[in-house]
């Protein structure tokens, strides 16, 4: 399958969007990571004020001394609580401005995506984003910032006594190696449970939009079994992962508290050998249970951190599989097409459905495009607006290849009414100027042109009739010409018609007819798919696909032109000499 040159490069740019994300968000993660250190330094305080309680005041009976320690751990604690309520908030924020770093890249490629890979489109990366977003908030974050401090209390527990840093060292063992466990036994249960919710989700969305027929054909009960069967499979994967996560969760917590318990009876023996003092028997108590908290939250937290990892591994291979590099900007086309021996399939399918198709249209000539379901007229339309790439050959607009053009800028260029039309939620006037900026006067020109103004008038609100997703409220006709009008805004300078008069009445398909008529007169390439004699005989030439190839070209049949169809061999063009698309023309600004 073709795709532009700078894809490749594109890839290994975007091999780790989450990665390229965290790098703009260091200048936060290196504040969080100080608070951190401050947080950190002042959770020592309680074991030494315990010592101190214990050793000095104690031992002096002297009051004084007692209040000034309080106050000062109390006003100690009070920045410990201040630090502490920052660093979750800088963490929250963090987790935004990590959403804003993928969002663009992220919403560009669920779309290419859809176009070229149908089979596998899905929302999930939204769902994505928004885990590792929580997740910047999760107790995680700030479990995994702490651990690196471990050593610091195993340090000062060795100070206290040997013992106590060798206990404190093989405490710290186990829990880690409990966290191991933990992350062995439900790393495949996890993501084989979340493989199946996002199928089940996905599967779901796409039942809802064909609800009408579920219904109309008594489906829904046998869709909802399915869709038991396979939630109950994740239900099944989802508890046995908890089962087996809880089970060591409150393990590592009973060995945790024992541990402290323990530590104290060591320390209550170095005492009577007059090896340790009281109060560092009391401070070694505290200072293992914050060395050990790190990794109890670490494994009270590890669901969330399989899901963010999950997450991320999903993300990472969405943005860099699908997202292209960005092409060199282009002058405003003019429209002149032309297509060089041609071969064209579906997203990934491997059956071809366009085979060596050539073709040059010239700017403002119209050209209709018949043949029997299945010859390749839809993917020939998709094709020469680059919505499918092409396996060979190339498509060129005014000379440059249709997949070398910014989308965003070549889009206004170019008018499309799909077989399928589906309008997006928001105004008539919306949909018609493409959700961009509504430009009222261009809005009226589109729909005059299309021959809908007087209908979108009949309605209660006009232009501002709010609508339905794909076009709710409207009839089909009703959606098919005001997606002719979407197609012909801003004047664009080649537009593509399939079957456009499929849902059209008679007075639809008169002013189909005036459009083409319009779009004749203000110079724009047209290409139009139809079975309707009366369109094909207001077109320049006419191209018979049958089996994905061209099967006869020729020149429209009339008075002036006399009987040309049918001594024209198959795939040789004719040329007529037809108006020159306007200088001032050129495509909207």
């Amino acid at each position: 399958m073709r795709f532009h040159p700078s894809q490749d490069n594109a890839l290994s740019r975007e091999a780790s969007a989450v990665a390229a994300a965290l790098r703009g968000c260091r200048r936060g993660l290196v504040d969080v990571a100080i608070f951190s250190i401050a947080i950190n330094l002042l959770m020592l305080v309680p074991s030494f004020y315990m010592m101190q309680v214990y050793d000095r005041v104690l031992a002096s009976r002297s009051v004084a001394t007692l209040i000034m320690l309080t106050l000062v751990v109390i006003f100690l604690f009070g920045i410990m609580a201040g630090l502490d309520w920052v660093r979750s908030r800088l963490l929250v924020r963090l987790g935004n401005r990590f959403d804003e770093q993928l969002q663009q890249r992220l919403h560009q490629s669920l779309y290419r995506q859809a176009l070229t890979n149908p089979s596998a489109a899905s929302v999930q990366g939204l769902d994505d984003l928004a885990t590792l977003r929580q997740f910047f908030s999760s107790p995680a974050v700030p479990a995994f910032l702490d651990t690196p401090w471990i050593p610091v209390y195993l340090g000062i527990l060795t100070l206290f006594h040997p013992y106590y840093g060798l206990f404190a060292l093989c405490a710290g063992a186990l829990l880690l190696a409990l966290a191991v466990l933990n992350e062995s036994r439900t790393r495949e249960l996890l993501k084989q449970a979340g493989a199946r919710q996002v199928s089940n989700r996905d599967t779901t969305a796409a039942n809802l939009h064909n609800s009408e027929v579920l219904h109309a054909l008594g489906m829904v009960e046998s869709i909802q079994h399915r869709w038991q069967a396979i939630h109950r499979e994740g239900l099944t994967l989802q508890s046995l992962a908890s089962d087996r996560a809880g089970t060591l969760t409150h393990l590592s917590k009973a060995l945790r508290l024992l541990s402290q318990s323990l530590i104290l009876g060591l320390g209550a023996w170095l005492v009577l050998v007059a090896e340790l003092t009281p109060g560092m028997m009391i401070a070694g108590s505290i200072l293992l249970g914050r060395a050990l908290a790190p990794l109890d939250q670490l494994i009270n937290g590890w669901k969330t951190f399989i899901a963010a990892r999950n997450a991320s591994g999903r993300l990472n291979t969405l943005i860099g599989a699908a997202t292209p590099g960005e092409p060199m900007a282009l002058p405003c086309p003019r429209g002149s097409l032309t297509l060089e021996n041609v071969s064209a399939a579906p997203p990934g399918s491997q059956d071809i459905t366009l085979k060596a198709i050539s073709l040059t249209l010239s700017p403002g000539e119209q050209l209709a495009v018949v043949g029997p379901s299945g010859s390749g007229k839809s993917t020939l339309a998709r094709v020469v607006l680059g919505i499918w790439p092409s396996l060979d050959g190339c498509v060129r607009l005014d000379g440059a290849d249709i997949l070398g053009w910014q989308r965003h800028a070549l889009g206004p260029h170019l008018g499309y009414l799909p077989q399928d039309v589906e309008l997006l939620a928001g105004t008539i006037a919306d949909n018609i100027a493409r959700f961009a900026a509504v430009d009222a006067e261009a809005v009226v020109k589109a729909a005059t042109l299309a021959g809908v103004h007087e209908l979108i008038l009949s309605l209660d609100d006009g232009y501002d009739t709010v609508i339905g997703p794909q076009g709710l409220g409207l009839s089909a006709g009703q959606r098919q010409r005001i997606g002719l009008a979407r197609a012909l805004y801003g004047h664009p300078c080649l537009v593509v018609l399939d079957e456009p008069d499929a849902s059209l009445d008679d007075a639809g398909e008169r002013a189909l007819a005036q459009a083409l008529d319009g779009l004749r007169r203000q110079g724009t390439t047209t290409l139009v798919i139809t079975h309707r004699q009366c369109l094909q005989d207001r077109v320049d030439r006419i191209l018979t696909l049958r089996d994905g190839q061209v099967a006869a070209q020729r020149a429209r049949r009339s008075a002036d032109d006399g009987p040309v169809g049918a001594k024209t061999l198959p795939g040789k063009v004719i040329k007529r000499v037809t108006p020159h698309r306007p200088a001032s023309a050129g495509g909207p600004s």
